[in-house]
């Protein structure tokens, strides 16, 4: 039989990894196996209760129609009032597009800038959608090897060295996955100066604002108007499985981001964009505060835990809910190890290979997205493993 035609995309873009964990743990549960997840970044908490009103009350009261592509404008609104009132910057709600989830953002602030032969810039560790969003769209990488020198981050001096006549775009994240790490607002400053000097875009992953600890996360609208910010209502937020997020779209790229959703999706949800609604009220940021505080006790508890294993955590994370370790004095094969981990110790977590190539094999990602009492015996089972090998 003659094998039927696929294109080169669909052998360029790799899986998550995560997921193929995932599916193997899941698979352990239905075998009576008790594991303890610390490989999702989901968290654990259900979507708080006035949004989960607001979204039965719009499919009770008929609201499940067709948006406009941009969006529902009262939501919109909102979070125009958001950015105002927490970074004290004006936001025409006409820049902000509504969408399926962050991922749906990504790809149209991306399908604005990416074409063959040119290409963006990201920091090897980083989120793997990033580079792969953009191998779909034909476009380039220039993946950039980031370490704890620079809290995993890039910095100005990096994305000028790497800029090249073909480059368009840099995609930022702050705070970041896998690492937690924040840019300084002095450094964002400096990098927003160097893309402006080569007529470049920024892409600004802004996903964990709201779920960072001691400090106040700078957004990058403070410094330029020339950028795409993303962000989402899955994680601070809670609601991973409505998929509704949100893309602040630079003016010139209105049209364009419009007209790329139309096609793409129509609109994102219309259910969930009404729930969305109630994430703003007080009743849901008090919500929303008290779990930003359980995940910062989290944190405080498995940093600490995990450096006693041997593991090493040169970047303690600053936000989101994510640690990024180096194992290399555990393992120097993570994927092996994360592998053997869930097979033998009950425990899931992620090895560095889904973030990118740098030194990925010494690396392994936990996600402090469950209770702590499980976390306490994710870590028991860890050390009883590592003392057994």
């Amino acid at each position: 039989m003659n094998m039927l035609p696929i294109s080169k995309r669909s052998n360029q873009i790799q899986p998550f990894h995560v997921m193929r964990l995932l599916a193997r743990a899941r698979e352990l549960e239905s075998q009576g196996r008790d594991i303890v997840h610390m490989e999702v970044g989901e968290p654990d908490f259900k979507t708080p209760q006035p949004i989960i009103d607001a979204g039965l009350s719009a499919i009770s009261t008929g609201n499940v129609h067709y948006t406009a592509a941009t969006g529902l404008f009262g939501l919109k609104q909102k979070i125009s009032e958001h950015y105002q009132q927490t970074y004290n910057v004006p936001v025409n709600p006409n820049q902000i597009v509504i969408t399926p989830g962050a991922s749906g953002a990504l790809l149209l602030s991306l399908a604005c800038l990416v074409e063959p032969a040119k290409n963006i810039l990201l920091a090897d560790p980083g989120y793997p959608c990033n580079r792969n969003f953009s191998y779909f769209l034909n476009g380039e990488v220039k993946a950039i090897a980031v370490d704890a020198s620079t809290d995993y981050q890039l910095t100005a001096e990096l994305i000028d060295a790497h800029w090249d006549e073909n480059t368009v775009a840099v995609i930022l994240a702050s705070p970041s996955n896998p690492t937690g790490t924040l840019i300084e607002s002095t450094q964002l400053h400096s990098m927003v100066e160097v893309v402006a000097q080569h007529n470049g875009v920024i892409i600004m992953d802004e996903i964990y604002h709201g779920l960072v600890y001691q400090q106040q996360a700078h957004s990058i609208l403070e410094y330029t108007d020339r950028a795409f910010v993303i962000n989402s209502f899955s994680k601070y937020y809670g609601m991973t499985g409505w998929r509704v997020g949100w893309c602040v779209v630079p003016v010139q790229y209105i049209r364009a981001v419009d007209n790329f959703a139309q096609n793409i999706f129509l609109a994102a949800p219309t259910t969930a964009q009404h729930a969305a609604l109630a994430a703003f009220s007080d009743e849901t940021k008090s919500i929303l505060e008290q779990r930003r505080t359980s995940f910062e006790e989290r944190r405080n508890y498995l940093v600490p835990e995990i450096k006693a294993m041997g593991f090493k955590v040169s970047s303690e994370p600053q936000g989101a809910f994510y640690i990024y370790a180096d194992c290399s004095e555990i393992t120097h094969d993570s994927e092996k190890f994360t592998e053997q981990l869930l097979e033998q110790a009950g425990v899931a977590i992620t090895p560095g290979i889904d973030f990118g190539a740098y030194r990925a094999k010494q690396h392994v990602r936990f996600a402090y997205t469950t209770s702590l009492e499980r976390l306490v015996e994710g870590v028991k089972r860890i050390k009883d493993y590592i003392s057994a090998t």
